[in-house]
């Protein structure tokens, strides 16, 4: 089979099985535990995993074996495993899980209504990243179409992805030694630059946060008594200041920074010539915002490589239409930090308390509580197969060769893969692209780069095999 049979089987399977597949996905509200804290009696998250473990039975691989792990009070772990040419194992990791809904979908979308507009499927989960699956599948199948050996290929989709992956590490042990030695790590659950070549992800930052409580009063007062009772929400001013510099963002506390690699700041350059003023223009800002820096490379590193804080939820403020004139009893504010490699989550949160909580503001009671804690991950240097591979997959199936950046979320499964693998090889990738909008409203598939990035996985899974002879 011609590459172009290749690309023509790819196509043909995605058109005719896997979107229909992604728009009934779409429609499940399969939100991840930590946004369902009754995930296991809404059902949500079984009727996907059952849906995508009938449609990995279907795929016409010859000895694959599909499973569903279960253990109790966790999520499920889809296992897909697939004899090959070779005791060699390619590793292959994907997530099903979602954000939660977010407001602000315009007219026509929303997150659970599957809606194709040109070459994008919009709705919550498929880029992020319920096509995994059926990508990996189809790549794999599209070269036992063609008669192109490959080593043997393990699957695993989770479900807890976007609750910081607290499940995993169970299903992981249980395992034990199922999983082999892999020498190759696929993870489709990244992002991608543009749309006009394959990128690869090289680094990926953690994630650490939890919930800052101020509490001023046992109940609200009238708020003439304002200048005599501190507001509370002030109060959380003050102590988000001993963390973040407000005028510019910078992270105040020295342990939460790190030496970036010269290697990595050249690939931002590189990026940075490459993506040019895109990189500035590809988030939704009002009409006169603009980002925090004007040159591009510095952005990315921004994003990659240095911490970042944001504050993603709240309790204790009413809605404005039901705001009296009170001072509130309390603010609890949901913090979140994005922490480079190599800086340590559960000492970052354990800093963070003991930050926050030092010498509180008028006597004030405040708490912090930590619930994530997540490692970053910085990719092992490049091989030289994997170089050659990635170049020409890129140039067949985009016309232009790969480009590599870190990226500002955090997988946490690769972090652990480091260690327990560390002499593997990895390919982390995705199709989260300008405008495509992971976790918020109106978030959307390229089906067109989906389609060329499983070729891409394709391509490299068949080179895996082939190095050995080279």
């Amino acid at each position: 089979m011609s590459s172009a049979s290749i690309s023509d089987y790819i196509d043909s399977v995605w058109r005719q099985s896997v979107v229909p597949e992604l728009m009934e996905y779409v429609r499940i509200p399969n939100k991840s535990p930590a946004f369902d804290k009754e995930w296991r009696e809404h059902g949500f998250i079984d009727q996907v995993v059952a849906r995508f473990e009938a449609w990995a039975k279907r795929q016409p691989i010859k000895g694959i074996q599909v499973e569903v792990q279960r253990v109790e009070k966790r999520t499920p772990l889809i296992l897909i495993d697939i004899p090959g040419a070779s005791d060699d194992v390619v590793l292959l990791y994907g997530h099903l899980d979602k954000q939660p809904e977010m407001t602000g979908w315009r007219d026509g979308l929303g997150p659970w209504t599957p809606v194709i507009e040109g070459d994008r499927l919009y709705g919550r989960g498929a880029a992020d990243d319920g096509y995994a699956m059926f990508a990996c599948l189809t790549a794999i199948a599209a070269l036992e179409a063609a008669a192109v050996a490959h080593a043997r290929c393990v699957i695993i989709i989770e479900a807890c992805e976007e609750s910081g992956s607290f499940d995993l590490p169970h299903h992981i042990e249980r395992l034990g030694e199922r999983l082999g030695q892999p020498s190759l790590v696929i993870g489709l659950d990244s992002g991608c630059g543009n749309y006009e070549r394959l990128w690869c992800t090289t680094s990926l930052r953690g994630l650490a946060g939890g919930t800052l409580r101020v509490e001023v009063l046992t109940e609200g007062i009238h708020s003439g008594a304002s200048g005599i009772v501190p507001d509370s929400f002030r109060i959380a001013r003050l102590l988000l200041n001993r963390i973040e510099d407000e005028k510019t963002g910078r992270i105040l506390v020295p342990e939460y920074h790190v030496e970036i690699p010269p290697a990595r700041i050249r690939e931002a350059q590189t990026a940075a010539e490459l993506l040019r003023d895109s990189i500035q223009t590809e988030f939704p800002l009002v009409e006169g915002a603009r980002p925090v820096s004007d040159d591009a490379a510095e952005l990315i590193l921004n994003r990659d490589w240095r911490p970042a804080l944001s504050i993603i939820g709240q309790d204790g403020l009413p809605q404005i239409g039901s705001a009296g004139n009170v001072l509130r009893p309390s603010t609890a504010l949901k913090l979140s930090l994005r922490i480079p490699p190599g800086c340590d989550a559960k000492r970052a949160n354990a800093r963070m308390k003991e930050i926050l909580e030092k010498d509180p503001p008028y006597g004030a009671r405040v708490s912090f509580t930590g619930d994530w804690a997540a490692a970053g991950w910085n990719a092992p240097e490049i091989a030289p197969w994997l170089a050659r591979s990635l170049d020409a997959a890129s140039n067949r199936w985009f016309g232009k060769g790969p480009a590599y950046m870190g990226l500002g979320g955090t997988i946490p499964f690769m972090s652990m893969l480091g260690e327990k693998f560390p002499e593997a090889q990895f390919l982390i990738t995705g199709v989260l692209g300008p405008h495509s909008n992971a976790h918020g409203p109106n978030e959307f598939l390229d089906l067109p780069y989906a389609r060329k990035l499983t070729g891409c996985v394709a391509d490299v899974i068949a080179d895996h095999f082939r190095r050995r002879a080279s």
